[in-house]
């Protein structure tokens, strides 16, 4: 015993004298681990109340659709994800089968169902356009996969819901000897799913976007308006530089994806590798939930020939129910000049004064 402790005096000692001998570098090293264990802390705590906000769902910060129109019925079918997932969809024919101009592929917004394509797509149908709508998985009768669960963010499921859907209607195109070529109109979420299928799907030739919005940059401004649940110190949280934002967005969504057993796609990551596509942006001037900047972002970013209009005073999804007649006299216009291949002046689509066009 009295030799286990002359071996434990003599380590002490020496470790003491290389102590003494190299203490500047041991206080260096322990104010750095200090600092490391605390900036862990202080981020861990941002990450925790940051992926509360993204994975909240209750109440849906997008407020259901009101169900003020008249359903359209057509053919329902059933068709499969490309990841396998069951999913339900409805052709819309149109009624004069002579007058035929194309087939768009309609994306609803979060928590609502293919039904929600009526104040959208009775115009389309109308003037001659086939529309294939479909629910997303986890919603209406489509079944989900897996602990997957939908959130108002488009992930990777989203996307393959959509190619899915296009894939569907490309084969049933060229059995019937038609174009493969399709137009796909989304809303919301299922426009951000809408643009990433156009990054990898060469016949999605036209795009509707209303209230599309960037992951990221959306994320990152949601963080920002709620920056003082983080710290109660006004002069911290508004002098993070945008570095720490972007560490921020970056790290939540690491977390964030095995959570949710999915991986969350940058949508302007798309648009920049996406080919030569025309894109139509329409958003809410009082959209206060995703800010209209999301979809100024993501138009900057957009291959020509692409389109914006800021609806004025419209909020969230809502531009077609302020702007009816308006609304459905240019995405028709949209898909017929860039579908349809019709000849019709750039200011079908839109007005000069309101609607930036490159």
């Amino acid at each position: 015993m009295t030799g286990t402790w002359d071996i434990f005096a003599i380590c002490h000692l020496a470790a003491g004298s290389w102590i003494g001998r190299n203490w500047a570098a041991v206080a260096i090293a322990l104010t750095c681990l200090s600092l490391l264990t605390f900036l862990a802390l202080w981020l861990g705590k941002y990450v925790r109340i940051s992926l509360r906000i993204f994975t909240d769902t209750t109440p849906s910060p997008v407020p259901t659709p009101p169900v003020d129109f008249q359903r359209l019925h057509g053919d329902e079918v059933h068709f499969r994800s490309f990841d396998g997932t069951s999913l339900r969809g409805m052709v819309l024919r149109a009624p004069n089968r002579s007058a035929y101009r194309g087939t768009i592929v309609f994306c609803h917004e979060y928590a609502s169902d293919m039904y929600s394509c009526a104040r959208y797509a009775r115009p389309m149908v109308e003037a001659g356009f086939d529309v294939f709508t479909f629910d997303f998985r986890g919603h209406g009768q489509s079944s989900s996969l897996g602990k997957y669960r939908p959130l108002q963010w488009p992930s990777d499921k989203e996307m393959e819901d959509v190619l899915g859907a296009c894939a569907y209607v490309e084969a049933t195109l060229a059995a019937e000897g038609k174009s493969a070529e399709i137009g796909v109109f989304g809303i919301s979420r299922g426009a951000g799913a809408a643009l990433l299928a156009g990054a990898t799907d060469p016949n999605i030739r036209a795009i509707v976007c209303d209230g599309a919005f960037g992951t990221e940059t959306t994320v990152a401004s949601f963080m920002k308006r709620w920056a003082h649940i983080f710290a109660r110190v006004k002069l911290v949280y508004e002098n993070h530089s945008e570095t720490f934002w972007q560490l921020l967005v970056w790290l939540l969504l690491r977390f964030a994806q095995p959570r949710m057993a999915c991986r969350y796609l940058s949508v302007s990551k798309a648009l920049k590798e996406m080919q030569a596509r025309a894109i139509f942006f329409i958003h809410g001037e009082k959209d206060r939930y995703i800010h209209v900047e999301q979809s100024r972002l993501l138009y900057d970013l957009a291959p020509s020939p692409k389109y914006i209009w800021i609806v004025p005073g419209a909020k969230h999804n809502r531009s077609v129910d302020l702007e009816p007649r308006e609304y459905a006299a240019r995405t028709l216009a949209f898909f017929r000049r860039h579908l349809a291949g019709e000849e019709l002046a750039e200011s079908e689509i839109t007005a000069p004064s309101d609607v930036e066009v490159a």
